[in-house]
């Protein structure tokens, strides 16, 4: 069993910054895949970023050069740096681990990011 532990989010004006953290503890060997999805009210969960155990990334059209994600391999965690938000970006954000970008396996219990115009 894995516990994803999450922090970091609240509420900013448009143009503003949050930074997301997620831990991960608990009984695991290793994780390959670490990252975030978020979901809207009404809408369909969506990635916001990943990063593999190697450092490889990968991010939607909708997030690039806004947000970066960064991982520290030795304590288990990943950081989301979100830039120039938009209220487009206001949603509830999870943080994920598994063994691909699109292979969760377990899930934080979310955090909410509320981006006001």
């Amino acid at each position: 069993q894995v516990q994803l532990v999450e922090s970091g989010g609240g509420s900013v004006q448009a143009g503003g910054s949050l930074r997301l953290s997620c831990t991960a503890s608990g009984r695991f060997f290793s994780i390959n895949v670490m990252g975030w999805y978020r979901q809207a009210p009404g809408k369909q969960r969506e990635l916001v970023a990943g990063i593999n155990s190697g450092g490889s990334t990968d991010y939607p059209d909708s997030v690039k050069g806004r947000f970066t994600i960064s991982r520290d391999n030795a304590r288990n965690t990943v950081h989301l740096q979100m830039n120039s938000l938009k209220p487009e970006d206001t949603a509830v954000y999870y943080c994920f681990v598994g063994p691909a970008m699109n292979g969760v396996n377990y899930w934080g219990q979310g955090t909410q990011v509320t981006v006001s115009s």
